[in-house]
């Protein structure tokens, strides 16, 4: 599904409609950020798909009259800049930009969701190993960098972030609405 389109967004989630009669969590997880792409690539795939996600979820879930929870993913960069060794833009001002949208998105729609008993809300991990934080490993310096400023002195791993998405999605949170969960080993409470 190419999130930057309304359409194939709308078609994905009549997809899950059809195939399990309804949806009750939707995680919106694409991202992409670094120097090979433009600012408009950015922002079209980390705001505007995070935005077709939970709109339509939200209308669909609200017609099903159910409740539901949207996860989405924002940054530690979405609730702080960040300098590096690399220099001015670090991991890129766009990149930055549409992670502190996700989070305006968040609470946005996790007061619109209230009402229905949809919960939104949004991790902010740090850096965590992934195919995206693998090219801004690309020197000892700045992977030390990252580890350093982490009180917990590493880096998180995947599984610590779907375990938090898997709360945030669980009746466990059935109180936590329009907010975001940090994940990124102290690194924000420097």
């Amino acid at each position: 599904t190419d999130t930057t389109s309304e359409e194939d967004v709308k078609g994905a989630i009549q997809a899950v409609v059809d195939a399990w009669g309804k949806v009750d969590i939707v995680v919106n997880n694409a991202g992409i950020g670094g120097p090979q792409y433009s600012w408009e690539q950015v922002i079209a795939v980390n705001e505007t798909g995070v935005y077709y996600g939970c709109l339509h979820s939200l209308i669909q879930m609200i017609k099903q009259g159910e409740g539901g929870a949207i996860v989405n993913l924002s940054s530690m960069m979405g609730i702080s800049g960040t300098t590096t060794p690399v220099g001015p833009g670090g991991v890129g001002y766009a990149y930055h930009a549409s992670k502190h949208a996700v989070i305006g998105l968040t609470r946005q729609f996790g007061l619109d969701g209230a009402p229905h008993n949809i919960r939104v809300n949004a991790l902010c991990p740090g850096w965590i190993e992934t195919p995206l934080l693998a090219p801004l490993k690309m020197s000892e310096e700045l992977t030390k960098w990252m580890i350093e400023g982490a009180p917990m002195g590493r880096l998180g791993s995947a599984d610590e972030i779907a375990r938090a998405a898997l709360f945030l999605a669980s009746d466990d949170a059935s109180f936590v609405t329009a907010t975001h969960l940090v994940i990124d080993g102290g690194w924000t409470a420097r």
